[in-house]
């Protein structure tokens, strides 16, 4: 009978001490528009994603609060020659599975980051391979006189060669293609903290890594990252505690939020740009007019862009909280100018006349391509601009559906106009959306090239920029090749998308930086 109330009693103990103990952990509910694409970070180049996986994986070098670049896994670094940079490791950081990071992982890294069926190939642009010195030295070959690898590098995290070797995930995956392997579903790196467990579209779990390398400035024992596409159950769970934390606060909603007693907003314009791209191919992917594509007589891009009442646009669907713009760049970004910020006026009748001179006095119907869970309000963006076209003669297809979906049908061209949304990171640098984006698609250069936009001039310009060590000349080459573009109307810029984060009474402290990033390893918790 003793025994038996000694069991019991030991039972009720281990009980509450467990209850305690839960109760206890800093747990941090974040609730996302969407689910990440995948666990692993070069799966494809959504910044969203890496976000994320930046608290369990970690490049050589990082941005600090100020946003200015500072050292991670590597600890110094030097020019040895215009094409070499050598990078000193830093010693002592182990792997999430325990085992040491070394100069192989480094090596074994850049070499699947950079391999051609890599969706991440276009944030090396300048990378040409890479030589292991000993075992916490790495050399690092580019182009000649490269301005902007570290840049580059904040973007380039590292994994285990080990892991990736016994896993047989030394290739690249690509969410864009369907491409899947481990590295998809499981996850081992340097950082803050770990992935636990993973239910894809339903909840992610990760716990702080105690061995980690550098002094937490946090007080967070978990984090259970849960996605919830619906505006409304979003905020929902927010006003009734079942999250602490969303990113992606609903515009119509902030009013209600910043009313509501113990609710945190914080709101500003990040450093995206959300911008049209066109199918710039000899035919159209959905059109009525099958002899050639319309979209290749700039006086229908201009017809297009000056049939959008960006005030309007402005005003109702992101709630006066973005910033129209001219520009491909937003202000903060090296080779922004103002002349680059003006816009074509609205004006539909001048519209008209344009899709007249062209040859469509009728307009014409094109396959308009968006995503439901991308950029902010992006279905509402393209529902509003597809009704101006209409009142023009221009009749957009509308294809709205997940980015799970889209992003095979950017990636493989099978669109006539599409949406895109371009922050310039991690380089936070104009030659970034230049080399991604705008140059013709050339080895690492034009990865997101969808349309098949060529512009020889440009090209020499962009090419000019990235091996000129001098910044003034640099940005100057970068300008220009951003006011060709503009002249041309190669892209339609809409604004510099809002960013507002939301949350509850539990959080004390949290760092909002303009590449709309949360940092969780600089997060108290009440």
């Amino acid at each position: 009978m003793k025994s038996l109330l000694r069991a019991s009693v030991a039972a009720v103990v281990a009980l509450t001490l467990t209850t305690f103990s839960a109760a206890a952990e800093n747990v941090l509910k974040w609730g996302a528009q969407r689910d990440v694409v995948s666990l692993d970070p070069y799966s494809y180049g959504d910044t969203f994603t890496i976000a994320v996986l930046n608290h369990v994986y970690e490049g050589l070098v990082r941005y600090d609060e100020k946003l200015q670049i500072a050292p991670a896994l590597a600890t110094s670094w030097e020019v040895v020659s215009p094409t070499v940079w050598r990078f000193h490791l830093r010693d002592g950081v182990k792997f999430h599975d325990g085992a040491p990071f070394t100069a192989d992982d480094v090596i074994a890294s850049l070499t699947r980051v950079s391999d051609p069926a890599s969706p991440l190939r276009g944030n090396l642009p300048a990378y040409k391979g890479a030589t292991k010195v000993d075992d916490h030295t790495v050399e690092i070959n580019t182009t000649p006189n490269y301005p902007l690898l570290l840049n580059d590098l904040t973007n380039i995290v590292i994994f285990d060669k080990e892991w990736l070797v016994s896993n047989h995930a030394e290739a690249p995956t690509d969410v864009g293609k369907g491409v899947e392997g481990y590295a998809t579903s499981h996850a081992n790196g340097t950082g803050p903290f770990k992935v636990v467990s993973r239910k894809p579209d339903a909840e992610t779990v990760f716990e702080v890594s105690k061995d980690w390398w550098d002094k937490p400035k946090h007080n967070i024992d978990k984090i259970i990252f849960t996605p919830i596409a619906s505006s409304a159950t979003r905020v929902a769970a927010l006003l009734s505690a079942e999250i602490d934390f969303t990113n992606s606060a609903p515009l119509q909603d902030i009013p209600r939020l910043q009313a509501s007693s113990g609710i945190k907003v914080l709101a500003s314009n990040e450093l995206r740009t959300v911008f049209f791209v066109f199918n710039r191919t000899d035919k159209t992917i959905a059109s009525d007019v099958t002899d050639k594509n319309p979209m290749n007589d700039i006086k229908v891009r201009q017809a297009m862009y000056q049939s959008i009442d960006i005030d309007a646009l402005q005003k109702k669907v992101m709630r006066g909280l973005s910033r129209n713009t001219g520009s491909m760049v937003a202000p903060a970004i090296p080779g922004y100018a103002d002349a680059l910020d003006s816009r074509l006026p609205y004006d539909p009748d001048a519209a008209k006349k344009l899709l007249a001179e062209a040859g469509y006095p009728n307009g014409f119907s094109f396959s308009f391509v968006c995503e439901n869970d991308g950029y902010v309000n992006e279905e509402e963006i393209c529902q509003a601009v597809s009704s101006m076209w209409a009142r023009v003669g221009l009749k957009a297809n509308l294809d709205v559906a997940p980015t799970s979906l889209q992003t095979a049908k950017f990636e493989s061209g099978k669109f006539d106009v599409g949406i895109l949304g371009w922050a310039n990171e991690p380089m936070i640098d104009s030659f970034s959306i230049l080399v991604q984006v705008v140059h013709s698609k050339v080895g690492t250069s034009g990865v997101f090239n969808w349309g098949g936009w060529n512009y020889p001039e440009v090209d020499a310009l962009i090419d000019s920029a990235g091996k000129e060590l001098d910044r003034e000349k640099r940005l100057g080459f970068q300008t220009q090749a951003l006011m060709k573009v503009k002249e041309d109307i190669a892209f339609m810029p809409l604004h510099q998308q809002p960013m507002a984060w939301a949350m509850g009474p539990n959080i004390e402290s949290i760092v909002q930086l303009t590449d709309n990033k949360p940092r969780f390893w600089l997060t108290m918790m009440k």
